[in-house]
């Protein structure tokens, strides 16, 4: 058969996006496609660099491409990005794709941990991150990103006073943790609280973010709804640990996003701390706080599971250091790396399949 940008777009037309459920070229992801003798090459442009089939895209493009042609042309295919988006450029966030609410139902779960790595191995794959401290009350963002004494830049922009977010490990941050001094208790009423979330929404300027996670409070509070009054949330993701108690709430702060005046799809649980492997018995599971409570939570609920991540001592040695375990080898590494590329997985889904982000109008 003859080499023509036609006929390599019929046989590429035979592969599937995985998730999508349509051919790559219907998604119109084959781009710069050029025939040069014996050699074609083009780009597969995926809806994020986190993909975790992107193996798997590459190997049936080169099976059918190897299929449909002679075996003596070689074919050269780039993996590239372009991270999909529901928001119509929301005027006080212009720059940002996609906006990811973290959040628990209790405190103790492991929440800003969670952000804090779901961050860094996102920003690793080269996705462009940042991350919005909204626990007013109890900032942990700065300490887990060795930044506690850095203080962000004012730059005055179209008359307006912008901050600039503070960067580390290729995370751009902002938080109350940085205008107040470390030691000093932020003792403010609901009003106020929301009051100075809603300034770091609207004041702080990013630098055209794919994913922007918001670290919310425990429970469902004020800042809950000052969120999805205020920007598009493209979804949530739930953090708990496996017992019944933290179940429970997790539950109930599931429940709020999904109520038919807020329904901000939820991207999926995270289950935290979800056993024990000591390092001198790799193969062994202790399951300290309760065995699959959060695949339950779940199934229940009909949301994926993004993930377990196991209880280990070297997680809180990382936050503590200031420098999050994803940055480090070993399985916790992988198993935040593998929550990463899931839950990208689930915004590209999400932004496919469900209608555009907008605010929401909350009366209660």
């Amino acid at each position: 058969m003859a080499i023509t940008k036609k006929a390599v777009l019929k046989a590429l037309s035979n592969v599937q996006d995985p998730d999508l459920k349509q051919d790559l070229v219907t998604l119109n992801m084959i781009k710069n496609i050029k025939i040069e003798s014996k050699e074609v090459s083009f780009e597969v442009v995926l809806t994020t660099p986190a993909c975790p089939l992107k193996e798997l895209i590459r190997k049936e493009c080169e099976k059918v491409l190897l299929e449909t042609f002679d075996s003596t042309i070689a074919f050269s295919i780039n993996m590239t990005s372009n991270v999909t988006t529901t928001i119509e450029r929301d005027p006080l966030i212009p720059q940002v794709k996609n906006i990811i609410a973290v959040a628990s139902g209790k405190g103790g779960v492991g929440k800003s941990t969670t952000t804090a790595n779901l961050a860094v191995a996102l920003a690793k794959t080269g996705a462009k991150v940042g991350i919005i401290d909204a626990d007013i009350f109890g900032p942990s963002i700065p300490t887990m990103f060795n930044c506690e004494n850095e203080q962000p830049v004012v730059k005055v922009e179209s008359g307006r006073n912008m901050i600039l977010p503070i960067e580390q490990y290729g995370v751009q941050l902002m938080s109350i943790g940085f205008l107040t001094p470390a030691e000093d208790a932020v003792v403010w009423r609901g009003p106020m609280a929301s009051s100075a979330f809603k300034q770091f929404i609207s004041d702080t300027k990013w630098n055209d973010l794919d994913y922007l996670l918001i670290d919310l409070p425990p429970g469902t509070s004020d800042i809950h709804l000052t969120l999805v009054q205020t920007i598009p949330v493209t979804g949530a993701v739930i953090v708990t640990t496996p017992q019944k108690v933290a179940l429970a709430d997790a539950q109930k702060g599931l429940a709020m996003f999904k109520q038919p005046q807020i329904n901000v799809p939820i991207l999926g649980i995270v289950e935290n701390m979800a056993f024990f492997t000591p390092k001198e018995l790799p193969s062994y599971k202790y399951f300290i706080f309760g065995e699959m409570g959060g695949t339950r939570l779940a199934k229940m609920n009909s949301v994926p599971l993004l993930g377990q991540i196991p209880i280990v001592q070297s997680i809180r040695e990382s936050s503590d250091n200031g420098y999050p375990a994803v940055m480090s080898d070993g399985i916790i590494a992988k198993a935040y790396v593998r929550l990463a590329a899931e839950l990208a997985r689930q915004v590209a889904i999400r932004n496919a399949k469900r209608d555009k982000t907008k605010v929401i109008e909350v009366t209660v």
